[in-house]
C-alpha cells in the first residue's frame, strides 16, 4: 500500500485529488496540508511515500519542500501539481516522478502514481540492480564478438533534455510517448517524465517514423510500446501502452494509426 500526503493551498483542489485517489487501487491518502510549513510537517511525521505537491503556496513553496528532502533515508516520491507550466524545468530538476498541469485529469493522476510507485520499486531493489549491473559489465568485457558497424541514421537515437548538473540523454527506445504541455513536451519513460521547451512539430521531425507514431496533435508514442487499442464508439480509436496508458487517436490521424498498425 503506497501512502500519499496531498499538498494544495486551495481547498478545492484537495477535495478533487481525494476524489481522484479514490478511484487508484493500493493507495492510502495518509494525510492533507494546506501551505508549506504545514506539509513540513506532515512529511516528518508521517513519512509518506508518495507526494502530491502544489508550486505555489503560503510559508515555503513545493519547490522549496521537494529540494530540502534528504536524498538518503526514506525520501519519498514526488509528483508536482500547478497551474503554471513555468516551473516544469525546476521540477524535474528536483527528480520529480511527475508534472500535472491543473485542472489534473484522473487518467493522468493515475499513471503518474504507478510510475511513481515503479520508481519506488527500483529503489527498493537498487542493490540487485547494480549488482546485475556489475555482472553485465564483465560479461561485455569477456566478449570478443566484433562490434556491428554503425548505421548512420538521419533521425534522432536520443533526445537531450535539462538536468540537475546539465543535460541529459534520453534514448528514443525509452520513450513510451511524447504528450504536449502548452510550450513544453514531456518524454515518458517507464519510470520518469522529462520535459523539454519544444513543439510537438519539432519533434516529430526529429524521430524515426518507424518507431514514433504520431495519434494527435498532443501525443506521440512509441510504437512498439503499443499493447492494445480500442474503438468505444462510432469512429473512435483509442490506442493502449504497456505503461497503462490509454490514449485517444485524433480523428486526422487515424487513417494513419490504422494503417500503421495494420488494424
Amino acid at each position: 500500500m503506497m501512502r500519499v500526503l496531498l499538498v494544495d493551498d486551495e481547498p478545492l483542489a484537495l477535495d478533487r485529488l481525494k476524489v481522484g485517489f479514490n478511484a487508484i487501487e493500493d493507495v492510502e491518502v495518509a494525510g492533507t496540508a494546506s501551505d508549506g510549513v504545514e506539509a513540513v510537517e506532515k512529511i516528518r511525521a508521517l513519512e509518506p511515500d508518495l507526494i502530491i505537491l502544489d508550486i505555489q503556496m503560503p510559508g515555503r513553496s513545493g519547490m522549496e519542500i521537494a529540494r530540502a528532502l534528504r536524498p538518503e533515508g526514506h525520501r519519498p516520491e514526488i509528483i508536482f501539481v500547478t497551474a503554471f507550466d513555468r516551473f516544469a524545468t525546476d521540477a524535474f530538476e528536483v527528480e520529480a516522478a511527475d508534472y500535472l498541469l491543473k485542472p489534473v485529469a484522473f487518467d493522468r493522476l493515475r499513471l503518474g502514481v504507478e510510475r511513481a510507485r515503479r520508481r519506488r520499486a527500483l529503489r527498493d531493489a537498487e542493490g540487485q540492480v547494480a549488482e546485475l549491473g556489475a555482472t553485465l559489465a564483465a560479461l561485455r568485457n569477456d566478449a570478443r564478438a566484433a562490434p556491428a558497424p554503425a548505421v548512420e541514421s538521419p533521425y534522432d537515437q536520443g533526445i537531450w533534455v535539462p538536468g540537475r548538473q546539465g543535460a541529459v540523454l534520453v534514448p528514443v527506445s525509452m520513450i513510451d510517448w511524447i504528450e504536449a504541455a502548452r510550450d513544453y513536451v514531456l518524454l515518458n519513460t517507464p519510470l520518469k517524465s522529462h520535459i523539454l521547451r519544444a513543439r510537438m512539430n519539432d519533434i516529430e521531425q526529429r524521430l524515426d517514423p518507424a518507431l514514433m507514431l504520431r495519434i494527435h496533435r498532443s501525443h506521440i508514442v512509441r510504437i512498439g510500446a503499443v499493447v492494445g487499442v480500442e474503438r468505444p464508439g462510432k469512429g473512435a480509436l483509442r490506442v493502449v501502452l504497456s505503461d497503462d496508458a490509454v490514449l485517444q487517436v485524433g480523428p486526422n490521424y487515424q487513417a494513419t494509426v490504422e494503417a500503421v498498425l495494420k488494424l
